[in-house]
């Protein structure tokens, strides 16, 4: 490995290593992407927005087999040559859920108390191979590509040094790796599925750097300059512009040329089904929505009128409930019993697993008909920036794989949370066809999505709404349950077209 061989040289900018002895040569044998032939069907993209979460890969062709691994770009370039910027503006072009972007910043090495002093003083390297803990982020990202779970350090510029938290990350489609050395490691690039290199002009990255070190890092303007040339600029020089030759791809000026990438997006696309909802489609086969008998469409009147009291609205989805789980609960294999006194039935075992907070009020119809059964709960929330669920909170059983998994949700609109919590379980080793998706509610959109990415999961429901507005609630729908049945309404977004398409009963 790289790391073991840079280990004695970390503080010094100017070694004697050759850079043709740790990188392969130009004719290096590039590592085969994973290839879809002509045959395969094209690409199914709402084109209204992208998901990024994290989980397995869900990459099925018309066949329902998975995909095995995911597919990885590397950016290499120079520091605060736009790498990131790079990255995130692929990210929306691809418009594809599940992307997940890795730093390399994350795999520094932990420092020595004598390494801390120096790069308290500005005198540590940290832009040699050997500043990075290689052997570890090899590991990670190969656990990534093949859809496992990995914990990922976060690493406090501030302090030089690991946070006690690492990160998890569930896997992804497609994964955009970023470093300084992204191209200094043999392991590392027989990863890469394709190598991009940044390249931005030294004044521009060195005014960049001084804006972030400064602004973000709490640096003086004298120490950031001593590192640039003591360290940045010879590292740059001796290890990262010679690891141009490897790229697949060169970006001159980062961020702004948008026609480097829309090439990369478009080559992207051609080597990967990307999986996305596809509304025209029909409604899957795995799905299983309640018959509207007058009960079942009296309580929809009820629940989605918004004018319902909580204390109604909160009484009449306990009873749709108990119906929804009744319902479910038909679908799971159960054993037959002869003897001579009775006939007995017993049902597998069973696990119910809520996404909170709105899925917990599923909790105590299940319970009720299920005495016995145990929860667990997963909470993911949107981030506020960027608008995509995030995994916070996750307490399972430790024996789930072998039950059969009741996952509750109360609404689904696009699918996303239900699709990351769906990955959590199978990262669990929970078989996909023992879990049962069900929910009070469903947009076709959310449908699609699930079935498309898990299409041996079984998904249940009262109802299936055609579609989804500007803030992505189901319509007509039944607005904001949470909010509603905890007593924490948010202003009013219901649509038009709600009271027009509201069920009778």
């Amino acid at each position: 490995h790289l790391y073991k061989m840079m280990d004695n040289d970390v503080t010094s900018g100017s070694g004697e290593d050759s850079l043709d002895r740790l990188l392969p040569p130009v004719n290096y044998p590039r590592r085969k992407s994973t290839t879809l032939g002509k045959t395969e069907p094209p690409l199914l993209r709402t084109g209204t927005r992208t998901i990024y979460t994290a989980g397995r890969p869900p990459w099925y062709n018309e066949h329902g087999t998975q995909s095995k691994e995911a597919f990885v770009i590397g950016l290499c370039g120079g520091s605060a040559s736009g790498k990131t910027t790079v990255a995130n503006k692929i990210i929306e072009a691809l418009d594809v859920p599940w992307v997940v972007l890795l730093s390399m910043d994350s795999f520094y090495k932990v420092l020595s108390p004598e390494e801390q002093a120096l790069a308290a003083s500005n005198d540590y390297n940290f832009d040699h191979p050997g500043a990075f803990d290689f052997q570890l982020l090899v590991t990670t990202l190969r656990k990534l590509k093949q859809g496992k779970s990995v914990k990922i350090p976060v690493y406090d510029f501030t302090t030089h040094g690991r946070q006690k938290e690492w990160k998890n990350v569930y896997g992804a489609s497609v994964i955009i790796f970023e470093g300084i050395m992204a191209f200094a490691d043999k392991e590392l690039l027989q990863l890469l599925d394709m190598k991009i290199f940044v390249d931005t002009d030294s004044d521009i990255r060195l005014v960049r750097r001084l804006k972030r070190d400064i602004s973000e890092r709490g640096r003086d303007i004298e120490g950031v300059i001593k590192q640039y040339n003591k360290f940045v600029k010879p590292a740059f020089e001796q290890y990262i512009e010679p690891t141009m030759r490897l790229a697949d791809i060169v970006v001159p000026r980062g961020g702004g040329n948008m026609v480097a990438i829309d090439l990369i997006v478009q080559h992207v696309h051609s080597q990967a089904l990307l999986a996305s909802a596809h509304q025209s489609q029909p409604l899957p086969q795995t799905l299983s929505v309640m018959e509207s008998t007058p009960q079942v469409r009296g309580l929809h009147t009820i629940i989605r009128n918004k004018d319902t009291s909580r204390d109604e609205f909160i009484f009449y989805s306990k009873r749709l409930m108990r119906l929804l789980i009744e319902h479910a609960l038909s679908f799971l294999p159960s054993k037959v019993t002869l003897s001579c006194v009775c006939v007995c039935v017993s049902v597998c075992q069973i696990t119910g697993v809520s996404v909170l907070r709105a899925g917990e009020t599923m909790e105590p119809a299940l319970r009720a008909v299920c005495k016995d059964v145990r929860i667990g709960k997963i909470l993911i929330q949107t981030n506020l920036d960027s608008g995509e669920p995030e995994l916070h909170y996750l307490r399972l059983p430790k024996d789930i794989s072998e039950d059969h998994v009741i996952l509750m949700d109360s609404t689904v609109s696009t699918g996303a949370a239900a699709m990351m919590a769906i990955r959590v379980l199978l990262d669990h080793d929970v078989q996909e066809e023992n879990i049962l998706l069900v929910s009070l509610l469903m947009a076709e959109l959310g449908v699609h999505s699930v079935a498309y990415a898990f299409p041996r999961v079984k998904i249940i429901t009262t109802a299936v709404d055609k579609s989804l507005d500007d803030f992505l609630h189901v319509i007509p729908g039944i607005g904001d349950f949470g909010d509603r049945y905890f007593g924490t309404d948010a202003p009013s977004s219901w649509s038009d077209e709600e009271d027009q398409e509201l069920p009778s009963c």
